[in-house]
């Protein structure tokens, strides 16, 4: 007789900036329902979206959303949320309230939020994730690190998608000497398989596309680089995907976008197709934002990297897997085609994946 999993229900939660952190918890999602729990859904915006579409028959809530925009000077961004943390304060709070009332109607048995602070409870165990332990800001890094700190102490768990050792993908992001956060290194997170490529490194002989081009994150920084790389590659004579990265129907694909026929433009593309497109390609032009950095590194991808301005986190993880002669970054303003050259200096991502996912019985242990 197969177990119930009537009493299984885990809300799951992943913060609304970009694409990644919904991403991300893809693979966490089919891990529990592996487990027989049910997971329930809960978020806003585009990050929701898409794991509405990626698990159309589980239910999902709508959560109140932080609203929180890049500046087009990236530089002010750090201020931006500053002056925003009384408005993110209360957000926070109205979350907390939303998930009492989830929990009381679903039964809900236990919380995993990824970035959202106020999706937790002190009922229910509650897991956190983040690769980004410490939060990196310029001189400012310790007051806003310390701050995460306290956030994280609050749950009862904070899973880290990365390795413990020194061969990890984050660096001093994700690892830390407090002993109060209950870290637990689950290993890095990503949706995809690796495909096996025949002898030439090529699937089925052949790579779709030279170049692919996948573009994530917040406006209007997403937007800002969309238009500098097409500008780019208008005259481009090699094969291009261009996959923007949008889920909302605002953001139309325009005859001006399509004026060089070497280009393929979609605006999303969900799992299997974007697994399939990624290792169709040569090289994948990119943000480096971490849940990007995980799937590169799952599919043993050669990369070149554009990290958002003003973000610091995708700075210090450019400059970081440079220095490991693993991918090559420019700023956004100094990016030319010529530049992509040098990504035949550098040796991508190799696939050494140990994922602890695996031992999901494991993972899920607090909830049980």
């Amino acid at each position: 007789m197969k177990n119930s999993i009537q009493n299984n229900k885990i809300l799951i939660a992943p913060l609304n900036w970009g694409l990644g952190h919904a991403t991300r918890c893809v693979p966490i999602i089919d891990a529990m329902i592996k487990e027989r729990f049910e997971p329930i859904l809960a978020g806003d915006g585009e990050s929701l979206l898409l794991l509405q579409k990626e698990f159309p028959n589980l239910k999902s809530y709508k959560l109140p959303s932080y609203n929180i925009r890049y500046t087009k000077k990236g530089s002010s961004l750090k201020y931006r949320l500053l002056f925003d943390s009384n408005k993110i304060l209360k957000v926070v709070k109205n979350e907390k309230e939303e998930v009492e009332k989830i929990i009381q109607k679903e039964n809900i048995k236990g919380i995993i939020s990824d970035n959202r602070f106020g999706v937790r409870s002190k009922s229910i165990p509650s897991v956190y994730i983040t690769h980004q332990v410490n939060v990196l800001s310029g001189i400012t890094t310790l007051i806003t690190s310390k701050v995460h700190h306290n956030i994280i102490s609050k749950f009862d768990e904070c899973w880290v998608p990365d390795y413990s050792g020194k061969n990890n993908l984050a660096g001093e992001l994700s690892h830390s000497t407090s002993v109060n956060l209950n870290l637990k290194y689950i290993g890095p997170l990503s949706r995809f398989e690796k495909e096996i490529p025949d002898n030439k490194g090529m699937i089925n002989g052949i790579k779709k596309y030279d170049i692919m081009i996948l573009l994530s994150g917040p406006e209007p920084q997403r937007s800002i680089l969309e238009n500098k790389l097409l500008n780019e590659f208008k005259s481009y004579n090699k094969r291009v995907l261009l996959v923007r990265g949008v889920l909302s129907d605002q953001f139309e694909i325009t005859e001006d976008m399509k004026a060089n026929k070497n280009i393929t433009i979609v605006n999303y593309l969900l799992q299997k197709d974007l697994q399939k497109a990624i290792n169709e390609s040569l090289i994948i032009l990119s943000r480096s934002g971490y849940s990007t950095i995980m799937d590169l590194e799952k599919l043993n991808a050669k990369a070149f990297f554009i990290p958002t301005p003003g973000q610091f986190e995708q700075e210090y993880l450019a400059s970081y897997l440079e220095e490991k002669n693993i991918v090559p970054f420019t700023l956004q303003n100094d990016f030319e085609l010529s530049l992509l050259e040098k990504v035949k200096e550098y040796s991508g991502f190799k696939f050494k994946r140990l994922l602890k996912l695996e031992k999901n019985h494991l993972l899920f242990n607090v909830f049980k």
